[in-house]
C-alpha cells in the first residue's frame, strides 16, 4: 500500500535543511516544468521578505492578475504557504497536489527534503490554477534554496542580517553573496536598506551575470509620521509622486519594507514585464493582510501584540515599534529555535520586557522553556517566569500588564495566534 501523500509529505521533516538545486531541477523536471507556465517573482533577504512578498502579491492582484503567493514557515495550517488571488489553498487541493510531487519524487535518487517537496507542490498547485504571476518568498539563502530553481523576471532583496549562519557563512559578505544568488542574467533585481559592503556584493552580482540593479532607497523622498503604530507615509520615487498612503502592516520599518516591493513594481511595469498602475501600488501598501507581523489582536480585555521576530534584526525592529508606540516596558512571552541566535534576540528585546514569561512552541527544533530561561537570565533579566505551555504563558502575562508581546519564533507566533482568535 502507498504511502498517503500528505503522511509522505510531513515524514520528509526529518530530513532537515538540504541546500543544492540538483534534487528540486529534477523534480520539477519531472512535473513537466511547471513554473515555465507563468511568470515568477523572487523575494530574499534576512528580515522584511515576507512582507515584501505580500505586498507585491497584493498591488498585482490590484491590477487584475491571478496571482500565486508561497511562503514559509506556515503559522498554523500548511495550506497557508500556497495562495491563489491571496487565498490559501484547500486541503483537497493540497492533497491531490501532493500525490503529484511524491509521484515524480521517485525519479530522485533520494527523497527530496521537506522544503523541496513543497516549493514543487506550489509551482504546481500555481499552474494548475492557471495564475499570470507567481511571488515566491525563498526559505533560507538564495543561490542553494529551492525557488531557486524557478528564472525570475524580477528579484526583491529586502533587509540582511545575520541569521543561519551555519548554513550561510559567518560574514555579512558571505550571508549576502547566498542571498545575491538568486539574480539572473537580464531580470532587475532591488535591494532595500543595507549597508556599503551588502551593496556593493549585489551589485558586482548583477554586473557579473548581465542584470539590472536598482538600490531601493536611491533618489526616493520617503516622509512618515507614525499614528496608533501604522506608518502614514508620503513618498516619492523616480517614477512616481503618491499622495499619504496608510501602510495596513505595523511599525516604521515597513517603510523600508514598502519602498522595495514599489520599486520593484514600478521598474516591472517600466520595463513591459507588468502594467501596475500608481493606484494599484497605493493598494499594495494600504491593503495588504500579513498575519503575525505586530499583530495586534484582542484576548481577555485586553490585548496581544504578535510578532514573529526571530532573528536579532527583527527584534530590534520589534523593540523600536514598542518604544515608538507604548514608550514603557510591557510584559513579553518568548520563545524561539534552537539554532537561533537566542541570546543576542533576548538583548535586543530585553529593553522593552517588564517580564519575560519564557514558553516553547510544539516543535522538536525548538529550545525547552527551561533552556530559554537560562539563556534570558544569562543576558541580565531578573523577572524570569518559566512556563513550558504557550497558554499559560499567555495567562500569567495577561496578569502582569497590558498589552502583552509575543515574539521570538513563527512557530510560537502562530501558536498563540490560534490560542486567542
Amino acid at each position: 500500500m502507498s504511502t498517503p501523500p500528505l503522511t509522505w509529505l510531513f515524514s520528509l521533516e526529518h530530513i532537515g535543511i538540504k541546500l543544492g538545486l540538483d534534487q528540486i531541477r529534477t523534480l520539477v523536471a519531472h512535473l513537466g516544468r511547471p513554473d515555465a507556465a507563468y511568470a515568477c517573482i523572487v523575494v530574499a533577504g534576512t528580515n522584511g521578505k515576507g512582507s515584501v512578498t505580500a505586498m507585491l502579491e497584493r498591488g498585482l492582484r490590484a491590477a487584475g492578475y491571478r496571482t500565486g503567493r508561497y511562503i514559509s514557515p506556515h503559522l498554523v495550517r500548511l495550506e497557508e504557504r500556497f495562495a491563489i488571488n491571496g487565498q490559501d489553498i484547500s486541503a483537497e487541493t493540497l492533497e491531490t497536489i501532493t500525490a503529484r510531487v511524491q509521484a515524480a519524487s521517485d525519479a530522485l535518487p533520494s527523497p527530496p527534503s521537506f522544503f523541496e517537496a513543497t516549493t514543487a507542490i506550489a509551482l504546481e498547485a500555481f499552474r494548475e490554477a492557471r495564475v499570470d504571476v507567481a511571488v515566491l518568498e525563498v526559505g533560507l539563502g538564495g543561490r542553494l534554496d529551492a525557488t531557486n530553481v524557478v528564472q525570475p523576471i524580477g528579484v526583491a532583496i529586502t533587509a540582511i542580517d545575520f541569521d543561519h549562519q551555519q548554513y550561510l557563512g559567518n560574514t555579512i559578505d558571505a550571508i549576502a553573496a547566498e542571498k545575491a544568488g538568486v539574480i539572473k542574467p537580464g531580470i532587475v533585481a532591488v535591494l532595500g536598506r543595507n549597508i556599503p559592503v551588502v551593496r556593493a556584493i549585489v551589485t558586482e552580482r548583477c554586473v557579473s551575470v548581465g542584470a539590472e540593479f536598482v538600490g531601493g532607497p536611491d533618489d526616493v523622498d520617503s516622509r512618515e509620521r507614525l499614528v496608533d503604530g501604522q506608518a502614514h507615509l508620503r513618498l516619492r520615487t523616480p517614477r512616481h509622486d503618491y499622495d499619504e498612503i496608510t501602510l495596513s502592516l505595523r511599525g516604521r520599518h515597513q517603510v523600508d519594507n514598502a519602498v522595495v516591493a514599489v520599486r520593484l513594481l514600478e521598474e516591472l511595469t517600466e520595463r513591459k514585464a507588468l502594467r501596475v498602475s500608481p493606484d494599484d501600488i497605493q493598494t499594495a501598501l494600504s491593503d495588504v493582510v500579513w498575519p503575525a507581523r505586530l499583530e495586534l489582536l484582542p484576548w481577555h480585555g485586553g490585548q496581544v501584540l504578535i510578532d514573529g521576530a526571530h532573528n536579532p534584526g527583527g527584534a530590534r525592529a520589534l523593540a523600536r515599534y514598542v518604544q515608538d508606540v507604548y514608550g514603557r516596558k510591557l510584559p513579553v512571552v518568548i520563545g524561539a529555535m534552537k539554532d537561533k541566535q537566542i541570546a543576542e534576540l533576548v538583548r535586543e528585546i530585553a529593553p522593552i520586557a517588564s517580564h519575560f514569561f519564557c514558553t516553547a512552541a510544539a516543535s522538536p527544533r525548538a529550545a525547552t522553556a527551561e533552556e530559554m530561561a537560562v539563556i534570558v537570565r544569562a543576558t541580565g533579566a531578573t523577572a524570569v517566569d518559566v512556563c513550558p505551555q504557550a497558554l499559560d504563558a499567555l495567562t500569567r502575562a495577561r496578569v502582569a500588564g497590558d498589552p502583552v508581546v509575543a515574539a521570538g519564533s513563527l512557530y510560537l507566533a502562530g501558536e498563540i495566534r490560534a490560542l486567542i482568535t
